[in-house]
């Protein structure tokens, strides 16, 4: 078997990758799902606080590995490509900044998850919190389809 060049096998690192963020974004959604429920599956379910806490956990966990290792990928292999989505790609990014910035707000508020009054108001932030998401999750997914449109072009 033929070795893969050094851009095809940076290629399918980069596409594994993607494969576990997007798995993690799995992840955070059902547990974005199961918190905004109000009880979690099984017999000894953790209580609300600690739920809340490891929802933030894998919410900062998601985002910053978009930050500083996905976005930096995505970029990298698009610029490869000789592409004008180059410059796509770029300004997508700076659309994420205020969705940041709420995954960051949500966090700050749940940074005690034992506060009663922030958890009296945990299903609105959860629904604010669920917008901004939607927001983001489509400019990753456009991030992602741009490298895949300039795969399929210098492909042809």
């Amino acid at each position: 078997m033929l070795a893969l060049s050094g851009r095809e096998d940076h290629r399918q690192r980069v596409d594994a990758l993607v494969q576990r963020w997007l798995a993690e974004r799995q992840s955070l959604i059902v547990q974005m799902i199961e918190l905004g429920g109000g009880s979690s599956p099984g017999a000894t379910a953790p209580s609300l606080p600690e739920r809340v806490q490891a929802f933030c956990e894998i919410l900062m966990d998601y985002v910053s590995a978009g930050h500083f290792e996905v976005y930096d990928e995505l970029l990298a292999e698009v610029e490869k490509q000789g592409s004008e989505r180059l410059a796509d790609s770029q300004a997508l990014l700076q659309r994420l900044q205020p969705t940041t910035d709420a995954v960051i707000r949500f966090n700050d508020i749940y940074d005690d998850p034992n506060d009663a009054d922030a958890l009296a108001n945990l299903a609105h932030e959860l629904s604010l919190l669920g917008l901004a998401l939607e927001s983001r999750f489509e400019i990753e997914d456009r991030m992602i389809a741009l490298l895949d449109e300039g795969e399929d072009q210098s492909a042809a």
